[in-house]
């Protein structure tokens, strides 16, 4: 089967968990992400020793060697360089101007952000984003892990 590869990429603005981290890439992968931005505290597949780091290979399973991927300290001035570039930013968050995830349709550079696991997306970057997509909660829980919030997102906004 013929991979599709996108011009999107992602933004992980101060991911805590490797776990997360890895099963983040491994949907990138599966979704033909261009590039993964780890912003702040977010971990990458190496460490600062240039070691691979055994806890994000192990859910990545691959592909954070597969998905190319870049350190940034901070998020502002990365988004401000991405609109330049011509890309749409999208944040996968809950707010008052949200829209529900299943309305979005991608077309051309898109750059999806997806938020800690505690305290989501702040309003200084919610604020500089094109699109808030929520994924609508129908239980007593707020939210969804992160990691599978950017599964569900991206195979529905990106159509595949």
């Amino acid at each position: 089967m013929q991979k599709k590869q996108s011009d999107s990429v992602l933004i992980l603005p101060d991911i805590r968990s490797t776990y997360n981290v890895g099963a983040i890439f491994r949907t990138a992968d599966a979704v033909g992400i261009a590039k993964i931005y780890l912003v702040g505290i977010t971990p990458a597949p190496l460490d600062r020793f240039g070691k691979v780091r055994s806890d994000i290979a192990k859910s990545a399973l691959g592909a954070e060697m597969t998905v190319p991927w870049e350190q940034c300290a901070r998020i502002i001035p990365l988004i401000t360089r991405l609109k330049k570039a011509g890309y749409t930013i999208i944040a996968i968050e809950q707010s008052e101007r949200s829209v529900d995830y299943k309305k979005v349709r991608v077309s051309g550079p898109t750059a999806f952000i997806l938020g800690n696991e505690v305290t989501g997306i702040s309003q200084s970057v919610l604020s500089k984003c094109d699109i808030i997509a929520e994924i609508p909660m129908h239980g007593s829980k707020e939210s969804l892990n992160v990691s599978v919030a950017t599964g569900i997102a991206l195979f529905r906004m990106l159509g595949r």
